[in-house]
C-alpha cells in the first residue's frame, strides 16, 4: 500500500496557552488564523503586520510560521498533521 492510501486528509493541531489541543481541518485553521490576524493585529511579527490583507496574512501565517507570542507566557502554536484511515 502506498502512503497516500495510507492516510486521510491533513489536519491542524492548534495549542493555546491553559487549553487543551484542538483540531481543525484546513478551513477551520484558516479561519482561526484570520480570528487572530484582526484581533491581534498589533501583535503580529512585522513580516506579518506588513501584510495588509486580512486573507493573505492567515495565509502567511499558515505558510511561514507555527508559533506566536502575543503576551508574556502566552503562546499559539499549530502544526499540520496527516492522520491515519
Amino acid at each position: 500500500m502506498t502512503d497516500s492510501l495510507m492516510f486521510n486528509n491533513e489536519a491542524y493541531v492548534f495549542l493555546e496557552t491553559d487549553r487543551p489541543e484542538q483540531l481543525f481541518t484546513p478551513a477551520e485553521m484558516f479561519a482561526k488564523l484570520k480570528e487572530i490576524a484582526i484581533a491581534s493585529a498589533d501583535d503580529l511579527p512585522l513580516d506579518v503586520q506588513e501584510i495588509t490583507g486580512v486573507d493573505e496574512r492567515a495565509q502567511y501565517m499558515l505558510d511561514t510560521i507555527c508559533e506566536l507570542h502575543l503576551a508574556p507566557g502566552e503562546y499559539l502554536q499549530w502544526y499540520a498533521v496527516r492522520l491515519e484511515k
